[in-house]
């Protein structure tokens, strides 16, 4: 992007009218021209954000943000730092709309649409972006996929939005997720429009409650963010935001299964009418007509022939580890997939229960990552068993968890037997899974889908189910 041009931080103040500044201590007039919560990435000219977070504290690396080039600091308290500071109530908040505004309110430029939900995200972010660009629009796609956050913070977004608008993006499409509506990551960010997916239940070591998990990914449908929402009816707490927002000004929209006619979803492929148009995308399973209908309305209500909608679906690609298909000709399917909720392991199973014959089985592969919420681990224990013919458990992302553990805590309540077998080292359970199936079933390896790595204590540790299972099956053909 281009070098950002100097100004004076008391303008950068006043542009950014939402923050309400406490008190200023030093020169107000410094020139600045970057802005970053990471002390290690400050240059000259920059405003270092001291941010309270869980177990460090921004305010405690002042000093060397200012000795790597910081000329102010965004502050909560006074430090004892001999530098320009701006103390406000809320770092977090005050950060992301000095970030936007430094950098020229990239968002108000773009067409930036925000796609929250505990399921379908990434999918629908995909889909929505090869629409966009069969629209004539470059688009760029935040998420999952393109880094270490689904959503970045707020100084690493609002640059990332200027970068793309310098080089001539017009539309991004961003995955948002609750912690980012938690932790104020989008503040100073405009939506062109706001889609809401579905909720499960996920992220519970974070949010106190479903209750408390719906209201963050809530806050996105608001006039703060956006004025048009697109909103899944046939989810429960979806038919909830939809019905909450009558009374305010918004451009509200919802769409449904009932939307789709004539729907055929394969292992690589589905298809179904849409609003008169034959719809076709290279992705299997049926939970992704609702993914493709996320897009596809959200593209209508933003101005998009139908028509280009059905030619950018139809140009759209696999998503990576997305009910992704493996095969180098073996008489069995395989599909690897992301599922990491109740919600999803059961979308993914059932969809791979149409798929194969009324004698055919569904074998799925499984686990649950370490340091993350534990009262899903039975529920998953339980969709596997009731959805699949043939259960693996095996290790997922143990991190500082012992894997014996976590399994032992998916099969809290269900009743080992032959159909439900324990094997740790994550290869040698889908290398057994393998060796089970015959021509016609379908073998589902759930839970990291596009990750190329397995976290252990510290370690990340080369690994992909999709390239593990890609060895295995050549080696046996």
């Amino acid at each position: 992007m281009p070098e950002n041009l100097l100004r004076q931080l008391n303008q950068v103040l006043v542009g950014a009218s939402e923050v309400s500044v406490r008190e200023i201590i030093g020169n107000p007039s410094v020139q600045v021209s970057e802005i970053t919560h990471d002390s290690a990435k400050v240059t000259q000219n920059s405003i270092f954000c001291c941010v309270v977070g869980e177990s460090t504290d921004g305010h405690n690396f002042a000093a060397s943000a200012k000795q790597n080039g910081a000329v102010a600091l965004l502050v909560e308290r006074r430090v004892d730092v001999d530098i320009t500071q701006v103390i406000v109530d809320d770092v977090r908040f005050a950060m992301g709309h000095l970030a936007a505004e430094l950098f020229d309110r990239p968002s108000q430029k773009l067409n930036v649409i925000g796609i929250t939900g505990t399921n379908g995200k990434t999918t629908t972010a995909h889909l929505l972006a090869a629409i966009l660009h069969q629209h004539g629009w470059p688009t760029t796609v935040l998420g999952t996929l393109s880094g270490t956050r689904t959503t970045p913070e707020s100084t690493d977004l609002q640059r990332s939005l200027a970068a793309e608008l310098a080089t001539g993006c017009k539309a991004v499409v961003m995955e948002v997720s609750s912690h980012a509506l938690t932790l104020r990551r989008v503040e100073g960010t405009r939506f062109k429009a706001a889609i809401f997916t579905n909720l499960g239940q996920d992220h519970l070591d974070f949010h106190k409650s479903i209750e408390d998990y719906f209201a963050a990914k809530a806050r996105l449908f608001s006039a703060t963010f956006t004025d048009k929402c697109v909103i899944n009816r046939d989810d429960v707490h979806g038919a909830l935001l939809f019905d909450s927002l009558v009374d305010e000004n918004l451009d509200r929209e919802s769409f449904s299964i009932g939307d789709a006619r004539e729907v055929s979803a394969g292992i690589s492929k589905i298809s179904f009418i849409w609003r008169g148009q034959k719809i076709e995308i290279a992705s299997g399973g049926h939970f992704n007509v609702m993914n493709a209908l996320a897009a596809a309305t959200a593209a209508a209500k933003l101005g998009v022939a139908v028509s280009d909608i059905a030619k950018g679906l139809a140009a759209a690609s696999a998503v990576p580890g997305r009910f992704q298909s493996v095969t180098v000709g073996q008489s069995f399917g395989v599909v690897v997939d992301y599922a990491h909720t109740p919600e999803a392991l059961q979308n993914v199973l059932i969809a791979a229960r149409e798929i194969v014959s009324s004698s055919a089985r569904v074998i799925v592969v499984f686990g649950c990552g370490g340091d993350r919420d534990h009262s899903k681990r039975p529920k998953m224990g339980v969709v596997a068993k009731t959805f699949a013919d043939v259960v693996y458990v095996t290790s997922d992302n143990p991190r500082h968890e012992d894997a014996q553990t976590i399994v032992d805590e998916i099969l809290e309540g269900v009743t080992r037997s032959r159909q439900i077998m324990v094997n740790l080292d994550r290869r040698q359970a889908i290398a057994d899974a393998f060796a089970l199936a015959q021509s016609g079933d379908v073998v589902v390896i759930a839970g990291k889908g596009h990750e190329t790595t397995q976290t252990i204590g510290s370690e990340e540790l080369p690994f992909s189910d999709v390239d593990v299972s890609r060895q295995l099956l050549q080696a046996a053909s």
